[in-house]
C-alpha cells in the first residue's frame, strides 16, 4: 500500500450544499479552510482512538487529494495538473469540542482523526467532481452523495490554497463531506467507499 507522508493536511469545512442546509448554515462564497497536524494520519485497517476529552465523535466521508508538484498560486485551469492522485479519507472530528472551542483545532487534530486509503492516480479519475460518495457505520449507510454537490470544486480547492500557501508533493487536501455526519462509538466499524477510488475501514477503540 502506498503510504502518503504529507507535511500538512489542508480542509476545507462546509463544501457541500446539502450539508450547509443540514447545519441551517449559509453557502460560504469562498471556501473555509482549516488544518489537520499529519500525526492525525492513519490507513486502511488502522483503529481510530476515541479520546476520553470528548464524548460525541462523529465520522465525515471525505474526497481527498494528494499534491504531485510543488505549487503556490496556481490557476483554477492549471490546477489538475499538480495533483498526483485522490485517496477516500475521513475527517474525524470530537463535535462538542468544535462547539466549545468555538473553532476546529483541537476537535480535528486528536492522533488517529485522519484515516486515509491508497492513492488512486490522477491519470485514473477523469473527473473527481463526479463520483459518488458514502460511509457505512456498522454496514448501515449513513452518508451517500457525489462530489458534484460540492460548492467548489477540485481545481477551485487547490487554487485556493495554494493563494495561502506553498503546496508540497503529498501534501493532502481534504475536500468536505457530504450530509449525513453523525456520531461513532467504541466497537463501531466506519468504512468510507468512493466510486473510482476504492474504500477505507476503521474501527474505533
Amino acid at each position: 500500500m502506498n503510504r502518503i507522508k504529507p507535511s500538512k493536511i489542508v480542509c476545507v469545512g462546509l463544501n457541500y450544499r446539502q450539508h450547509a442546509r443540514e447545519f441551517d448554515m449559509p453557502v460560504p462564497e469562498e471556501p473555509v479552510i482549516f488544518l489537520k497536524p499529519p500525526s492525525a494520519l492513519i490507513y486502511d485497517g488502522d483503529e481510530i482512538v476515541y479520546p476520553p476529552l470528548t464524548r460525541e465523535l462523529h465520522y465525515e466521508a471525505e474526497l481527498g487529494v494528494v499534491m504531485g508538484r510543488t505549487c503556490r498560486n496556481v490557476s483554477t485551469e492549471d490546477a489538475r495538473g499538480f495533483i498526483d492522485g485522490y485517496v477516500c479519507a475521513n475527517d474525524v472530528t470530537a463535535r462538542d469540542l468544535q462547539r466549545k472551542d468555538g473553532q476546529w483545532s483541537r476537535a480535528k487534530s486528536f492522533d488517529t482523526f485522519c484515516p486515509v486509503g491508497r492513492t488512486v492516480a490522477a491519470r485514473d479519475t477523469p473527473d473527481p467532481n463526479r463520483l459518488r460518495i458514502r460511509a457505512f457505520l456498522n454496514d448501515r449507510l449513513v452518508q451517500d452523495s457525489n462530489t458534484s454537490d460540492m460548492i467548489f470544486s477540485v481545481e477551485q480547492i487547490v487554487s485556493f490554497v495554494s493563494s495561502v500557501m506553498t503546496l508540497f508533493p503529498q501534501d493532502l487536501i481534504l475536500t468536505g463531506t457530504p450530509q449525513g455526519v453523525g456520531p461513532m462509538q467504541k466497537g463501531d466499524r466506519i468504512r468510507i467507499v468512493i466510486e473510482g477510488i476504492g474504500d477505507i475501514s476503521n474501527r474505533v477503540v
